[in-house]
């Protein structure tokens, strides 16, 4: 595998190699995964053997892959434990392998869409095997799956979308949005480079997870804020210009327009029966962002200064996990830190730093664990207030639990948290 050269600190020659160069692409299997379950179906299906009747089970491999592979093998494999040396930052940004890697996510993800209403509405698919309902489609449970594991791809392509979106290429920023189609998330474009970014780990951000907030509470909550905020965003820079909201300049308007259009068109080709399905892949396929947007900033706060200002975000503003599989499938993601430092820097260049705080396990098997409230504030409170020094004044507390809160962790106020 062929290095960068460079001189270290010491003046002599050193060579860095990449040793995740060919990992990189196992994040292409995601938007491939219904093409390798349909091959293996058929292959079952060949040898007319019980086996053929575990085939069904294969058209839910986004859920079996998110909620079950990916934890097992992220556990097992362990941590990543390497940053590239700044004297290869410049060459290893410029690399056009990791940018066609992205790249390259969009028409793999659009087919997987085509494909998956393909196999909604066919008659016949007697050809892969295993068993199906009376004319040869699919039972519903394996619709279901089938929907399901579009939706993971589709948030997976909103991650993909948010790396390419807060590039400086305008291309870039176009197939970021067309990434985002799929999930009807649009707007995720500017509220996340815009809004996000700006108010990060504060009460005053939709999307950032708060201390004894369930999952169940965040997800409305950041889907709406989010959605207003993008809005007034828009509205406010266009207003500046001089024109009115309601124009195809609006990037939120704009990026909606593409999810009409694809799924208009999938209508067009397929029937209205495609139309529910594909909403319910995007919904969830959202619901798995708000997931990862849930754990990233829980109860992390940035603390006032003398002006009245928030403090910079800072890497112990951020989650970070550096477990190296859930790195290759979400483009180093985990190293959150440093994302929020260096918004602009692509993912092969970002670093873990040891003074972030982090999480227990990485963002793939923690996904499915933000579900359950209880085991969630069992595994996470403590931390937090462990990174605080059990100072609950700092830790950016729910609304509804704060007063619960402060009086079991020793304040003796809400107000406490207002004059910290």
């Amino acid at each position: 595998m062929k290095g960068l050269a460079y001189i270290d600190a010491d003046g002599r020659e050193a060579v860095w190699t990449d040793h995740k160069k060919r990992l990189w692409l196992w994040g292409l299997f995601v938007p491939t995964a219904l093409f390798f379950a349909v091959g293996v179906m058929w292959l079952l299906g060949l040898g007319q053997t019980p086996l053929m009747y575990l085939a069904p089970v294969l058209w839910w491999i986004g859920p079996l892959l998110l909620y079950v592979i990916l934890p097992i093998v992220d556990i097992k494999a362990g941590d990543d434990g390497e940053n590239p040396p700044e004297e290869v930052m410049e060459a290893l940004e410029n690399s056009r392998y990791y940018r066609w890697l992205t790249y390259i996510f969009l028409p793999f993800q659009l087919a997987s869409l085509v494909a998956m209403c393909y196999f909604l509405t066919a008659d016949n698919l007697t050809w892969l095997g295993g068993v199906y309902a009376s004319g040869g489609g699919l039972s519903l449970i394996s619709q279901i799956g089938l929907t399901l594991s579009l939706g993971v791809v589709a948030g997976i392509g909103i991650n993909t979308g948010h790396e390419l979106g807060h590039k400086k290429p305008e291309n870039e920023r176009w197939i970021a949005k067309l990434t985002l189609a799929p999930a009807m998330y649009g707007h995720f474009f500017i509220e996340h480079n815009r809004g996000h970014h700006v108010r990060v780990a504060t009460p005053e951000d939709p999307a950032s997870g708060r201390f004894g907030e369930t999952f169940w509470e965040f997800l409305p909550r950041s889907v709406w804020g989010s959605l207003k905020s993008s809005w007034e965003l828009e509205k406010t820079r266009l207003h500046r210009l001089g024109k009115s909201p309601w124009t195809l300049k609006n990037d939120v308007l704009n990026a909606w327009l593409m999810t009409v259009v694809l799924y208009g068109a999938l209508t067009a080709i397929f029937g209205w029966y495609v139309l529910p399905f594909l909403i319910i892949q995007g919904v969830y396929g959202f619901s798995l962002l708000e997931s990862v947007n849930y754990l990233e900033h829980y109860g992390l706060m940035r603390q006032k200064t003398a002006s009245g200002r928030y403090e910079r975000c800072a890497p112990r503003h951020s989650w970070n996990s550096d477990r190296i599989i859930t790195n290759v499938f979400l483009y180093h993601l985990q190293r959150h830190s440093d994302h929020h430092a260096n918004p602009t820097r692509r993912y092969q260049t970002l670093r873990s730093f040891e003074e972030a705080p982090s999480l227990p396990q990485g963002y793939a098997t923690l996904i499915g664990l933000t579900y359950f409230p209880p085991l969630w504030r069992k595994m996470m409170d403590h931390r937090v207030l462990e990174h605080y020094n059990g100072d609950i004044t700092k830790v950016n507390v729910h609304p509804r639990v704060r007063d619960k809160v402060f009086a079991k962790y020793g304040a003796t106020s809400a107000g406490e948290q207002a004059a910290a």
